[in-house]
């Protein structure tokens, strides 16, 4: 029986929880075609992330992911802030704002938030996964007692034997083409740049887990491919990102669905970790300021927020953390369950 079938999912297809798109409305519509829908609740606290899961369970009855970010607690340098607010103050400044006068840590670390703990331990989603890290064994050990199968990200074998070590049921293999926020555990390691089929080799091969491929899959035919590989599936981020139930703006969508689709790029600028994005007014201004070093995660990201509020109010969409991965030109638009019925039908004429 495959991992995917052990947990109740009929097709190998996990909708990635990108942050800013994901919603209750498309996990439902993704878990009730078959597929392994997610929600994100790194960037709200157990209150938020209680009524998010309420909704979903209204809207399904099918197996469910929630992703919980689980990274370093940022370390506040004044100094640093105080230079990268500066050097956003004429962006502010064009659009007819002012920069932030500090920053916040908006987004608490699943490491250092009990009350969200408490929560997923009362509500017990299906399937948790953990980006950016893994929370303490204590934690890891009383969801999975409560019934919870959990999910990692590694994006190098480190990290993977890390997560079974602690005894994480399945993981992620995050190769470099993904969208999104890259899921690295220690920024201070530089990072191997592993593409998603050397990535997914290298786990298939030497870890036990169940292996699940995520970065640069947009259609059946690298479903197929990744489990032609010896993954048991494919996690998709930027194919969801146009459909119908997607909280992704009509800038986005436009974006994502246009020229910029084939400019993806690698930054640290607009949260503070590295994360791709479709090329836009900020990643240009983060460009020309290469000698500067963002804030960290999510600090930088409170100064991002703040600068594309700035631009909508001034009609200007070109600072948003528009997230997509190196497959974003093959992006359509459509209801998710459509979507899912045709990545089914191309599944199944690839294999053949």
């Amino acid at each position: 029986m495959s991992f995917f079938e052990q947990i109740g999912v009929e097709l190998p297809i996990v909708q990635a929880p990108m942050a800013g798109v994901s919603t209750p409305r498309l996990a439902a519509a993704v878990s009730n075609a078959g597929g392994l829908g997610s929600i994100g609740v790194g960037a709200t606290d157990a209150v938020g992330a209680e009524a998010m899961i309420a909704e979903l369970r209204r809207l399904t009855d099918r197996p469910f992911n929630v992703n919980l970010f689980v990274h370093q607690t940022p370390r506040i340098d004044e100094a640093r802030e105080t230079e990268w607010l500066s050097a956003l103050a004429p962006a502010f400044e064009a659009l007819g704002a002012s920069p932030p006068q500090g920053l916040r840590t908006i987004y608490t670390s699943f490491a250092d938030d009990d009350e969200m703990f408490e929560c997923l331990l009362r509500l017990c989603p299906p399937v948790v996964s953990f980006h950016f890290g893994l929370p303490s064994l204590e934690k890891i050990s009383a969801l999975k007692s409560a019934g919870c199968t959990l999910l990692s990200t590694a994006t190098n074998l480190k990290e993977a034997e890390a997560a079974q070590a602690v005894q994480i049921d399945g993981i992620v293999a995050q190769g470099f083409e993904a969208g999104g926020h890259r899921g690295v555990f220690d920024l201070a390691v530089p990072d191997q740049n592993l593409g998603t089929f050397p990535l997914t080799r290298l786990l298939v091969a030497r870890c036990s887990r169940p292996i699940i491929s995520a970065g640069g899959i947009m259609d059946g035919a690298g479903i197929a491919s990744v489990i032609a590989l010896g993954a048991e599936g494919a996690q998709m981020g930027t194919a969801f990102v146009a459909c119908d139930e997607s909280s992704a703006d009509a800038a986005y969508r436009s974006a994502l669905l246009g020229e910029a689709a084939h400019h993806t790029e690698m930054t640290r600028a607009l949260s503070g970790r590295p994360a791709r994005c479709l090329s836009n007014k900020f990643l240009a201004w983060a460009r020309e300021h290469t000698n500067l070093a963002p804030p960290d995660y999510p600090r930088a990201y409170d100064a991002g927020k703040a600068l594309n509020a700035a631009g909508k109010a001034a009609g200007e969409f070109g600072y948003g953390a528009q997230w997509a991965g190196q497959g974003a030109p093959l992006a359509r638009a459509m209801p998710a369950a459509e979507l899912m019925d045709t990545l089914r039908q191309e599944c199944l004429r690839a294999k053949e």
